[in-house]
């Protein structure tokens, strides 16, 4: 059975739009999926499922949020393949104790990609901006609070996206690949 990465955007920050793990794993196996496991409590879940397209399970999975936990969320799935090339594509090198400040954004369509190269003119060195085939990756060394291109991911601009930083996509990754055996 493929497993597949669900990340919910912008849920459990501030008060607004909350998702609590537990019934976001209840909610999913409700809907049949299995071997279903979370990650932080920001929205971000690997399960299995017999069939079906990550963007059929994103649809499913956000209309099931939004009826059943009241929280509108978009939410990206990729399968454990995707991800893995996602990662595999990263053109941003960054050290280990910089993945915090590394962010990967996530798009359920890669055709809206293209409207993140906008944040490219927000990039100020020593940030790295760089869009990919499958993913768009974001280095922000001195904070991400501090960059304007992560603002931007945040706002219209990345409205389509979800970011994770770095460390986060690894976590999932493994988590993923030990269920995808």
């Amino acid at each position: 059975m493929p497993t597949f990465v669900a990340l919910l955007r912008g849920v459990n920050v501030g008060k607004a739009k909350r998702v609590p793990m537990a019934k976001l794993r209840a909610l999913l196996s409700g809907l049949g999926y299995t071997g279903v496991t979370t990650l932080l409590n920001s929205g971000n879940a690997v399960f299995r499922a017999s069939g079906g397209t990550p963007a059929k399970h994103a649809k499913t999975i956000a209309a099931a949020i939004s009826t059943q936990l009241k929280v509108e969320v978009p939410v990206v799935v990729k399968s454990a393949s995707e991800l893995a090339v996602i990662l595999a594509e990263n053109p941003v090198k960054t050290p280990a104790d910089e993945h915090s400040r590394f962010l990967v954004a996530f798009v359920q369509d890669t055709e809206a990609l293209s409207s993140l190269a906008a944040i490219e003119s927000l990039i100020v060195p020593p940030e790295k901006f760089s869009v990919g085939k499958n993913a768009a990756y974001l280095f922000c060394p001195m904070g991400i609070l501090k960059s304007k291109a992560w603002e931007a991911l945040l706002g219209k601009v990345g409205k389509s996206a979800t970011t994770r930083n770095w460390a986060t996509a690894l976590k999932l990754q493994a988590m993923a690949n030990e269920r995808d055996i």
